[in-house]
């Protein structure tokens, strides 16, 4: 079975700026695709029973000019499920007895994706492991299971917001401080999460575009809270009169519900290597530097692959360390990947970064306000001081964002964490030095 990456030169000829922007109020749901998932379709998956399996999708990419990166490429043509590719899907279903629960094509990749559920008689590994041997089959491998991370319930620029001095992430970080330097202008954090009210009173105005790769309804996205949440800690609207300002109040967000809330009585929101990648391949399409990943599980090696892709354009991703510590899975295993921890005495694990992730006053469905705590809150603050770099720096990279943030972090009442304001003066700074 053919497993290794795509050559970054292919990959980048595929890329192209082909996604389109909706009105907040009205989700994207991506159906134009043959066999794309629906409500239905991600509902009936079982992360316990149905694999995920990918085909060569050869379809000519469009030219682009030499030297075209994530800062700027050309538009291509809609890429959909290739004759070739869906005849040796027909073929490989029939051959194993499977059932197609959901498909899609995966541009940066070049194949056809696609979730099926194993024949009666036959175990999961019994077919990985026929379909492994298989020369039509370029990945073949389980569908994983997902989950968010959060738990139940100096003189620096003034703002109006009410709730300002209750946020406990935003005063300790002094980001009011690193707010008279930068607050994140012309920076688009991709946020891959449940839904997001976009209505919010203190949200509106920071929502760029809204994806729904899980189903079509509106209302629960509008009710997702735990995205809601993350989104609020990165970019709530400041001096709005309304209640808390955003580590980067005018960053821009671009929402990607890939988690949903299963039926009552589950613990918090999940997510499948499925609906992953489709929020992953579609941020592949776009001009967003940082993606916002408070979520993990299990290592996947379709996920794995497509976050190659992305860090290889110099995307700078931000990834929640699971919150019984240790990091080896997705997608705080990835070798480029910027993992936080919520902040406490203990010593953090190489190359961790600490962000305040207890009892966060951030923003809620239906206009509301709430605390909530998580390694997920801890990531958005960190999303959030790396739009207000970035608003200052564009073409900064990873490496180096990571190296200001380590070397920016302060100690406060036996805490070490990252600090807004140390990594905007550590930038400002190195950039007077390079000039």
């Amino acid at each position: 079975m053919k497993t290794g990456v795509l050559a970054l030169g292919a990959i980048l000829m595929a890329l192209g700026g082909c996604a389109t922007s909706r009105p907040v109020t009205a989700p994207v749901a991506d159906t134009t695709n043959p066999g794309v998932t629906s409500g239905e379709g991600v509902a009936s998956m079982d992360a316990a029973r149905d694999i995920v399996l990918a085909v060569d999708n050869p379809i000519d990419p469009p030219s682009m000019h030499a030297g075209s990166s994530v800062l700027g490429y050309a538009p291509s043509k809609k890429y959909d499920a290739g004759q070739r590719a869906v005849l040796t899907i027909e073929a490989l279903k029939q051959g194993y007895r499977m059932r197609q629960v959901a498909g899609w094509p995966i541009k940066a990749l070049n194949v056809y994706c696609v979730v099926l559920e194993p024949p009666l008689g036959m175990s999961r590994d019994e077919l990985l492991s026929a379909l492994a041997k298989d020369d039509r089959v370029q990945l073949a491998q389980p569908l994983q299971d997902y989950r968010t991370y959060a738990e139940a319930p100096a003189d620096g620029r003034h703002y109006n917001d009410p709730y300002e001095n209750l946020q406990r992430g935003f005063t300790e970080t002094d980001a009011a401080v690193a707010h008279n330097i930068s607050q994140g202008d012309r920076v688009d954090v991709a946020v891959v999460d449940t839904g997001v009210d976009a209505t919010h009173p203190d949200l509106a105005a920071s929502i760029h575009d809204t994806h729904n790769v899980v189903d079509n309804d509106l209302v629960s996205f509008a009710r997702d809270s735990h995205g809601t949440e993350v989104a609020g800690v990165i970019a709530a609207v400041g001096d709005n009169h309304q209640g808390i300002v955003g580590m980067a109040p005018k960053a821009s967000l671009s929402i990607y519900k890939a988690c949903w809330y299963p039926p009552k009585g589950s613990n918090g929101a999940r997510c499948n290597s499925f609906t992953l990648a489709r929020a992953l391949a579609a941020i592949g399409e776009t001009d967003a530097r940082i993606i916002n990943l408070s979520l993990g599980g299990p290592s996947d090696p379709l996920l794995t692959r497509l976050l190659d892709v992305l860090l290889a354009q110099g995307r700078i991703v931000v990834a929640a360390m699971p919150p019984e510590g240790g990091n080896g899975g997705f997608p705080d295993n990835a070798p480029g990947v910027i993992v936080v921890r919520t902040s406490n005495a203990a010593a953090a694990p190489p190359g961790v970064l600490s962000a305040p992730g207890t009892d966060i006053l951030t923003t809620q469905p239906s206009g509301g306000y709430d605390f909530t705590s998580g390694s997920s809150m801890a990531a958005a603050h960190v999303s959030g001081i790396i739009a207000l770099m970035l608003s200052m720096a564009p073409k900064l990279d990873a490496r180096t964002v990571h190296q200001l943030l380590q070397q920016s972090s302060k100690a406060s009442g036996g805490v070490t964490q990252v600090n807004a304001a140390g990594a905007v003066e550590a930038l400002e700074l190195r950039e007077k030095a390079a000039r």
